[in-house]
């Protein structure tokens, strides 16, 4: 059974997430548009599961399944759209996962929502302390339930959505008034 594992951030985590998108860059070349570092990780001095979540923006969703000899050969499992329809996802480490990729086809509105939600953190340094903390909570109170320490998030991480999209919108629109 998988633990719970809530650390401290590491400085490291960046340097870890642009080696690991130089390694996809180059099996996946010109179908990768983009490439993001988000989830918890990404965001300085959150508590996070020290697993590395990256986000390729791809040209056609259809075309990554061709590429999942490569990523198993690469240490990765594939797992399809994994309960979320238009997303590949592949994990890697097994029980001691390091890495999780999240591909999505430009214009998925997944991938909006994965920056404001990165980006609100970022810039709002109270919502990121208040999910820290929820987070270290829940895993005292369910090390070894992984989907009691989700669902445990899911109304605050719901509340911090909605405020983390409208203060993109506006962020957006700004840039261009």
């Amino acid at each position: 059974m998988r633990k719970v594992e809530i650390t401290p951030y590491n400085q490291a985590w960046p340097s870890m997430f642009e080696e690991e998108a130089k390694k996809l860059c180059r099996i996946f070349e010109s179908e990768i548009i983009e490439i993001y570092h988000i989830g918890s990780t990404s965001v300085e001095g959150l508590l996070a599961k020290p697993i590395i979540d990256i986000m390729p923006v791809v040209r056609n969703i259809d075309r990554i399944d061709d590429f999942n000899n490569a990523m198993i050969d690469s240490g990765y499992e594939a797992k399809g759209e994994n309960g979320l329809p238009g997303r590949r996802y592949f994990q890697k480490g097994g029980e001691e996962r390091t890495h999780h990729i999240h591909f999505y086809e430009a214009g998925n509105s997944e991938i909006g929502r994965h920056l404001a939600f990165r980006d609100y953190l970022r810039s709002h340094p109270g919502a990121a302390e208040e999910y820290s903390n929820l987070k270290k909570e829940l895993s005292q109170h369910f090390p070894y339930d992984i989907e009691a320490y989700i669902s445990g998030k899911e109304r605050l991480v719901s509340e911090i959505e909605k405020k983390a999209m409208t203060w993109y919108q506006r962020t957006i629109q700004s840039m261009f008034l």
